[in-house]
């Protein structure tokens, strides 16, 4: 619309003519807003209110007397208050790129001002400190101007060939290289450690690859060996098998060969001896069945039988004697001799007969009748 003017967000509208402003300022201020303006009458200008810099590059001597070139960034624009977009209205509207110029001047006396007050360690370590004081000190006369500061920053402090900066942190410097040297020698120490734990790893690695592959090779040889092996062995597997089967038969062999014999030669011998035992003992006891008899007959005529058979008996041993040659060398003792011992034999005979017809023989039947009238007809002693 035609009269009708708007600022910018960043700028302030200055309207000259007309009534006066607040606090009796010659223009009125409209910021955030529009405002019909009558041509002709009434005069627009715009005051920025963006943000603004200010480089300083400033000679300054400490209080030590070392001097000091020390730079610095200012950031400052003009306040959002009427009062001081109204300060600032009047100084800069025309020229507002004095503003940095005359901002740096004054952070530039400020700063001579407040270093002059420090040493250079303290300048160096605290530089916060610095820019805090600078600000304070210059707060008052910025707000005059109607500019305030949003931060100071101490870019730089060199003390050109002085050297006393670099003196001053010879000792940091060398502890610095010496933590470094450390650290490298730290940092060398760990790569070689872990070069040789590698080394370490692949040596262990090729030791156990080769472990592996012996035992894989021993595996592989020995099925091999073991598969070569299969023949010979199944073959001697069944040779055994055989022969143990061939010692089977021949012990079963030996086995019924062994029954045979016992059946040809040891049972006929068992039963022989056993026929034996039989008749034996049957012949015991009809011997004794006799003796009993023969007790029973009584002794005497018994006795008296061998008594009238005994002239018989000394006979028929003479009887051998009669074929015999026989040298008699003591004459009638000699004969004597000879005589008394035919009848000595002939008694030893009748003694025996006599012992054996006692343990079962019954007498014969030329000794005479038994007891009762009877004639045994077992067990008869014949003697001629």
């Amino acid at each position: 619309m035609f009269g009708y003017r708007v600022p910018a967000p960043d700028q302030a509208m200055l309207i000259s003519g007309g009534r006066r402003g607040q606090g009796g300022a010659p223009f009125r201020v409209v910021t955030g807003h529009g405002k019909f303006v009558l041509p002709v009458f009434r005069k627009v200008r715009f005051l920025t209110l963006a943000m603004c810099e200010a480089e300083v590059a400033e000679t300054c001597v400490s209080r030590q007397g070392i001097v000091l070139t020390v730079r610095s960034v200012i950031a400052f624009k003009v306040g959002n208050d009427t009062e001081s977009i109204v300060n600032a209205g009047q100084r800069f509207l025309s020229d507002q790129e004095q503003m940095s110029v005359l901002t740096g001047r004054i952070f530039a006396g400020h700063l001579r001002a407040i270093i002059g007050s420090m040493t250079v360690e303290e300048i160096i370590t605290e530089r916060q400190k610095l820019a805090t004081e600078v600000l304070d000190t210059s707060k008052a006369e910025m707000a005059k101007i109607g500019l305030i500061v949003d931060s100071l920053q101490i870019q730089s402090i060199d003390d050109g060939d002085a050297g006393y900066i670099d003196a001053m942190s010879a000792p940091h410097k060398a502890a610095i290289q010496r933590q470094a040297q450390i650290a490298q020698a730290q940092a060398t120490q760990a790569s070689a450690e872990a070069e040789q734990e590698a080394a370490r790893n692949q040596a262990e690695y090729a030791r156990q690859t080769a472990i592996v592959q012996a035992q894989y090779n021993a595996e592989v040889d020995r099925a091999q060996a073991q598969a070569a092996q299969a023949g010979p062995l199944a073959q001697a597997h069944a040779q055994r098998e055989v022969l143990a089967a061939q010692t089977e038969l021949a012990q079963r062999a030996a086995d019924l060969r062994q029954q045979e014999l016992v059946a040809e030669i040891v049972k006929p011998a068992e039963a022989e001896a056993e026929r034996i035992r039989v008749l034996a003992t049957a012949e015991a006891e009809r011997m004794k069945i006799q003796a009993e008899a023969a007790a029973s007959h009584g002794r005497v005529a018994l006795d008296r039988m061998l008594i009238d058979q005994l002239p018989q008996i000394v006979k028929e041993a003479s009887s051998g004697l009669s074929g015999a040659n026989v040298n008699v060398l003591n004459g009638a003792d000699g004969l004597g001799e000879i005589a008394a011992g035919l009848v000595g034999q002939g008694l030893t005979i009748l003694d025996s007969v006599r012992n054996n017809l006692g343990d079962g023989e019954t007498p014969s039947p030329r000794a005479g009748s038994g007891r009762n009238g009877a004639r045994p007809d077992d067990g008869a002693v014949d003697i001629r």
